[in-house]
């Protein structure tokens, strides 16, 4: 995986984050960025680490499965990408619901460390089956964890300040942006090693 990929997909794995930013950033009546800051840093903490735990927990199967290590790549990111694009369209659903959970809240003040916690948790687990697949890619985790970590960071922040301002404006596609990147880049990990796109390009002409 180049450095543009490993960038792309950092901002994939953020997306969720950034989605829950901007929610948990319109309900907070009196922002402090005290609270802004808290709540990226957990995000960006986890979302680094939990791709440190997938890779501990892949490298041990490298050997087996080196073979088939695009197909996992590609099959790990499209599921979780179509997971994401799912949660898109199940939200639009949930939309008149989501709104009166909204009013009854907007007049919080501030986060408890064990709800940003519970939030930091929820919204890496996608990085950790992402470890799995760097450790089969070969990725250098330390680099691509700190990537993870820090544009996830910058990515919260912005996302608890936009959503505090502007409400629910860019809240709402979060979620199939990320789910699209991850699908495309999963395909792109596929055809690098499978060159299935020249082959079907050739076949054709």
């Amino acid at each position: 995986m180049n450095f543009i990929a490993l960038i792309f997909t950092a901002f994939a794995l953020s997306m969720d984050a950034f989605a829950v930013s901007i929610t948990k950033g319109m309900t907070i009546k009196n922002l402090k960025k005290s609270t802004a800051l808290k709540m990226a840093l957990a995000f960006g903490v986890f979302q680094g680490a939990m791709p440190l735990l997938g890779w501990a927990l892949g490298i041990s199967f490298e050997s087996y499965i080196k073979s088939i290590d695009h197909w996992i790549a590609f099959i790990l990111l499209g599921f979780i990408g179509f997971n994401m694009i799912k949660g898109f369209f199940d939200d639009r659903k949930e939309e008149n619901a989501s709104e009166l959970e909204f009013s009854a809240t907007t007049d919080v003040d501030d986060l408890s460390n064990k709800e940003i916690i519970m939030l930091a948790v929820a919204t890496s687990i996608d990085a950790l089956a992402v470890g799995i697949s760097f450790a089969f890619l070969n990725v250098s985790i330390i680099p691509a964890a700190s990537i993870i970590c820090i544009i996830t960071f910058l990515v919260c922040v912005v996302g608890v300040f936009v959503g505090n301002k502007v409400g629910d404006i860019f809240n709402g596609y979060a979620e199939l942006v990320g789910g699209i990147i991850l699908i495309l880049i999963g395909f792109n990990i596929f055809n690098e090693h499978t060159q299935i796109l020249s082959k079907i390009f050739n076949s054709l002409f």
